[in-house]
């Protein structure tokens, strides 16, 4: 088993371990069942991983809040999750990287491939999502049909999982909330698995049951699709015909990811390494190999525009007179550079008086705004902002691009101390712990469509509401409900992981007979 080593995210230590000596770097973004040692012990995926290293340098790493990694205080965002897979490619030194995601990371690696173009030489996708439309968990207990014909406006009728996929996906849900740790939810995933006893281990292992909790919700809630077309990385959507989680969902990420490919395998489990691995594999070597042509170097990114604006700049001009008034746009000129640059965002330019700022991810877009507009009140000034994520065009010193203009057409809609964002932000900053204000569904001059804009709540989520529940949900580290055998087998696992996989093949031949 490779060492275990540990890269710095923030405050928090990411457990990861890289191996292989294949010319294609590739991060593997596993799910919230993860252990980078306890993976070692099934023999399936050591087989896979050790093809996989075949043709390429893998990274393999613990999430925060999962496995190895250090517990989190609250559920992570998609900037937190973003943020992780950066630095575990910082740490050992990948500049480009295949990301292969799977399970509830996929949104996660689509937002990085979006973000990050140029770190990103291309993505795998499997058993994943953009969007699954359940509200919270309410929706668990609601009528499939019924559920289904909500769904269906939104996400289209080839699109949208049958009723009896969403009763089986309804049902997998209960069981992750309700009995983590038991075996049962894992089963589901993966029932080639005949012994519920090792699948129960990992789950305790992987995640604690507030934190399988936590992600689970998240993951109902979050919407990437306004991010697929805005891809330029080569992808390959991968997705068994017959697993726990739709196949629809892998057939809208390839048919909206421009260029991506589809690969359907026969089979139920969930994860690559079960559900056809001879096959998948060889698909992936051609397609990470082969002759397909690379992109070119792409000027084009995910980014959150910020537009701020100060509200009645003439008549505080009037009444305070052109030397004073100078000196007032002079000061909040230096502190729109100073949060922008502890934000983590870059100012693009003054726009005379307010300013346009660019940020990687719409969390701190949001925290920027919400700071400017404390500091505009002590000065005696009001500003209003609007915020939006889409792609844009990266020039010299400047930005460009349909998002910009979104956003400007957003500053223009909202009053004076609001900050006002698209329903694109709202979906992509999920845990953030941020409440919204519907603001109903506008036309935006020169945009085409309509569009829901929200307001950011001063008071943050409302008591009882989704988000508010969502970020209260604790989320210990698994320690919290390994029992004493969960430690004395992850002692195995790091020292003599051979002996458990042993173990594991004599009970599938057991299983068998």
């Amino acid at each position: 088993m490779p060492e275990t080593s540990y890269a710095t995210c923030g405050d928090l230590s990411l457990a990861y371990q890289v191996f292989g000596d294949g010319p294609v770097e590739l991060v593997f973004v596993g799910s919230f069942a993860s252990h980078v040692e306890l993976y070692w012990t099934v023999p399936e995926f050591k087989v896979f991983l050790e093809r996989l290293c075949t043709f390429c340098r893998v990274l393999l790493f613990d999430k925060a809040g999962v496995g190895l990694s250090d517990p989190v205080p609250k559920v992570r965002t998609l900037d937190d999750r973003a943020a992780e897979i950066e630095a575990v490619m910082d740490a050992v030194g990948f500049e480009r990287a295949v990301l292969f995601g799977g399970s509830e990371s996929g949104p996660a690696s689509i937002f990085f491939a979006a973000q990050r173009p140029e770190r990103t030489r291309a993505l795998i996708l499997t058993g994943t999502f953009a969007y699954f439309g359940f509200a919270g968990w309410d929706d668990l207990e609601r009528d499939p049909a019924e559920l289904r014909a909500r769904l269906v406006p939104e996400l289209g009728n080839d699109y949208t999982p049958s009723v009896k996929q969403l009763a089986r996906w309804q049902a997998w849900g209960r069981s992750a909330r309700a009995a983590w740790g038991s075996g049962e939810a894992t089963k589901a995933l993966l029932p080639s698995v005949r012994s519920i006893r090792q699948l129960a281990m990992m789950e305790r292992m992987s995640a604690s049951p507030g934190m399988a909790r936590a992600a689970l919700e998240a993951a109902f809630r979050i919407d990437v699709r306004p991010i697929l077309p805005t891809i330029t990385a080569p992808t390959l959507v991968i997705h068994a015909r017959d697993e726990v989680v739709p196949v629809q969902e892998g057939q809208y990420i390839a048919d909206h990811i421009p260029g991506a490919r589809l690969l359907e395998v026969d089979g139920n489990d969930h994860v690559p390494w079960l559900a056809d691995p001879d096959k998948i594999l060889t698909v992936v070597e051609e397609f990470l190999t082969g002759s397909h042509a690379a992109p070119s170097p792409s000027r084009r990114a995910l980014r959150t525009v910020l537009f701020t604006d100060m509200v009645a700049s003439t008549a505080h001009a009037a009444t305070a007179g052109d030397e004073r008034w100078r000196a007032v746009l002079h000061r909040f000129g230096e502190i729109t550079a100073d949060l922008t640059k502890r934000f983590g965002g870059t100012v693009v330019k003054s726009t005379g008086d307010g300013h346009l700022a660019t940020f990687d991810g719409p969390t701190q877009a949001i925290r920027c705004a919400e700071a400017l507009r404390a500091d505009a009140e002590t000065l005696g000034i009001e500003i209003r902002a609007g915020i939006h994520t889409g792609e844009c065009e990266l020039l010299d010193t400047d930005i460009g691009g349909i998002a910009v203009h979104i956003a400007a057409r957003i500053l223009g809609q909202a009053g004076a101390g609001e900050i006002l964002v698209s329903r694109t932000v709202r979906d992509l900053v999920v845990g953030s712990g941020t409440g919204f204000e519907d603001r109903g569904t506008v036309e935006l001059r020169g945009v085409p469509g309509t569009w829901q804009l929200l307001a950011v709540d001063r008071h943050g989520p409302p008591a009882g509401s989704a988000e508010a529940e969502l970020v209260s949900t604790p989320t210990p580290g698994p320690r919290t409900a390994m029992r004493r055998s969960d430690r004395a087998v992850a002692a195995i696992a790091r020292r003599t992981p051979w002996v458990l996989r042993g173990v594991a093949r004599l009970a599938t031949a057991t299983g068998r007979r």
